[in-house]
């Protein structure tokens, strides 16, 4: 296994073989990857006191800790940079909350494909970190170009029951993600004081409330502050503590996917 080591400089940082960008071609040209990590996130307002990058932030990290795992076990797993740009068509007053339409995204992720596909590597997982992101039908219209690709996506958001580490719920700049850039970035982060109550105005329409039926959010109407979720009780212990268990759970998905065989991946039983 490919050990990280030192850059030219002699300087402290040691460059991961795992992290495409930070790796050259005298180190690529003769390694080999069995699972592609491609996280995306989105450019967008989180409330009044996380950054604009903060999906951007948490997939960075999350992919980097989680692929750190899995190549430690003797995972052959390499993460490509992320993708900084999401869906954000329902947030189009917001200001310089950046969109791509999911015809951009199926576009970007042809290309990408295409090359691993051309390289030999067979399997890609898509780690979202944006709730606008779904890329399900996309991957479905892939799946037929390149047959020979196993392709597929999860949200990092989702891996763990949220109530065992928070106290408030919510899915925006709420006290997870706060939570989070406490422990990741925490100098990007503005007091709490100075943070919006990320209040939800919810749909009148009680059927579209009960969850079975869907329309995008209007962003601006439904949040004063943009946030979705109250973040006053974050705190960076429980960032590090969710950071810890989140990153295992994806490690857990990233050294089943290396190791799988894409040919015969169902049984009949499930333990």
């Amino acid at each position: 296994m490919q050990e990280p080591r030192k850059p030219p400089n002699n300087t402290m940082t040691m460059i991961r073989p795992y992290i495409l960008a930070e790796n050259n071609w005298k180190d690529i040209k003769s390694s080999r990857f069995d699972l592609a990590v491609l996280p995306w996130g989105a450019t967008e307002a989180h409330n009044y006191h996380l950054p604009y990058g903060t999906d951007i932030i948490e997939a960075d990290h999350i992919a980097a800790a989680s692929a750190k795992i899995a190549w430690e076990s003797g995972s052959k797993v390499v993460v490509m940079p992320t993708i900084p740009f999401g869906v954000n068509t329902g947030q189009a007053d917001i200001a310089l909350d950046i969109n791509l339409n999911p015809s951009t995204q199926l576009a970007i992720l042809t290309d990408i494909v295409e090359v691993l596909n051309r390289q030999g590597i067979k399997k890609l997982l898509i780690l979202n970190s944006h709730g606008g992101n779904d890329f399900k039908a996309l991957l479905r219209e892939l799946g037929l170009k390149f047959p020979s690709m196993y392709l597929c996506t999860c949200n990092w958001f989702q891996a763990l029951n949220k109530k065992e580490y928070f106290e408030h719920e919510g899915d925006h700049a709420d006290e997870m993600e706060t939570s989070l850039l406490l422990h990741l970035a925490p100098h990007l982060v503005l007091p709490l004081s100075e943070a919006g109550s990320g209040e939800e105005k919810k749909h009148k329409i009680k059927e579209f409330r009960e969850g079975w039926a869907w329309s995008e959010r209007r962003w601006s109407q439904i949040s004063e502050d943009t946030g979705v979720g109250n973040p006053k009780a974050a705190t960076k212990e429980k960032g590090k503590r969710y950071f810890e268990d989140v990153t295992a759970k994806v490690a857990s998905l990233m050294k089943a996917l290396a190791k799988s065989d894409i040919k015969n991946l169902y049984g009949d039983t499930v333990k």
